[in-house]
């Protein structure tokens, strides 16, 4: 797979791929039949519908499939590698200082929309790329905060815009088996029999004393993890017509963006999935399972996709030069700026409670 090859994919005159898809098989470290967690997730308004824990769709007949981790959380896996060695160059690197912090935008959750950012002294001008986004123009956006456009961005809170996922991975458990778990929690001495506390029959006392850890405290039948009986999968998609539905402000700058942002969505595609999840998560590629991965054409065709991190990076590292990476800035989180919006927001509420 040649360069020649990747330039085609951005070419509207010819008929360019739709995606490159990726699909790898997964086990636990522990074996195939390993127990492992997946995330637990907080219960809906309404409980009926989800009464939180594991997202798992019962699909009838025993076929219950489980989310082991979602678009959002593999995003922000891949997404921080841009911030080390050796891709930092890729992009610029945008630190806000707030407080005692200082947060990289490669780390903020909600990328260049996110909070931090907004009200820092970066404000002004990620309004205005958002509102040449809005209009058209991809350029400022990438220019400011390229990773944004890759793996998507919505200035919910502001301009509106949305800029789709050109990237995309989601690992999902297949066939699984749920299983519980119970615990106790036994204190080192026995408090009110040494009488170190208090013996009471105080409800609100009591609850206190199990809160500090001075009571025995039962943990029965919750979340024990589960068993896939089916397939465990990592999916990974790249959206090359999405990515081509971004431009510049004229045919040059447009092939300059489109070829960047495709720089950049490779080295994330191809780079190796980080495998542990979370406690009681470490997957690991399926030896005894062969990956695939393919070039998919509007018709249906499919194509080996063939190219390596390394080559992927290289092509990275020219489409950056030629697009030109921003410098690295550092900014500052303003306080007043945050504290008139608050304000502003509050009196709207208000109003419109009134009527």
């Amino acid at each position: 797979m040649t360069e020649n090859d990747l330039s085609k994919w951005l070419d509207d005159s010819v008929e360019p791929p739709t995606a490159i898809v990726s699909r790898t098989y997964l086990v636990p470290v522990e074996g195939r039949d390993g127990v492992f967690f997946p995330p637990t997730y907080a219960a809906s308004e309404n409980k009926n519908e989800f009464p939180g824990g594991y997202n798992i769709d019962d699909l009838g007949g025993g076929e219950k499939v489980c989310l082991v981790d979602s678009v959002g959380s593999q995003a922000n896996r891949i997404e921080p590698i841009f911030a080390t060695e050796p891709y930092r160059s890729l992009v610029p690197q945008l630190v806000v200082v707030a407080g005692s912090k200082r947060v990289n935008l490669l780390e903020a959750g909600h990328r260049a929309a996110d909070a931090i950012f907004r009200f820092s002294s970066l404000k002004a001008e990620l309004d205005a790329a958002f509102a040449a986004l809005g209009s058209g123009n991809a350029v400022p956006l990438a220019k400011l905060a390229p990773t944004s456009l890759v793996f998507g961005v919505w200035d919910s809170r502001g301009t509106q815009v949305k800029a789709p996922r050109l990237l995309a991975a989601t690992v999902r458990a297949f066939k699984v088996r749920l299983l519980t778990r119970s615990a106790q929690y036994t204190p080192s001495v026995d408090y009110i029999e040494e009488q170190l506390l208090d013996d009471t029959e105080d409800k609100n006392v009591l609850k206190a004393y199990s809160e500090q850890g001075f009571n025995h405290v039962p943990a029965s039948s919750t979340h024990g993890g589960v068993i896939a009986e089916g397939d465990i999968r990592r999916e990974a998609t790249l959206q090359l017509a999405a990515l081509r539905l971004l431009r510049g402000a004229d045919e040059a700058e447009t092939e300059r963006l489109r070829t960047y942002l495709l720089g950049l969505a490779l080295v994330a595609f191809t780079k190796p999935a980080v495998g542990y999840l979370r406690q009681g998560c470490n997957l690991v590629v399926d030896a005894e399972r062969k990956s695939e991965h393919n070039v998919v054409y509007p018709d249906g065709r499919r194509e080996p996709f063939t190219l390596t991190h390394d080559a992927a990076l290289q092509f990275a590292r020219r489409a950056a030069k030629a697009f030109g990476v921003a410098p690295d800035r550092e900014v500052v989180f303003d306080s007043k700026l945050a504290k008139e919006s608050t304000t502003s927001a509050k009196k709207k509420t208000s109003k419109q409670a009134k009527g």
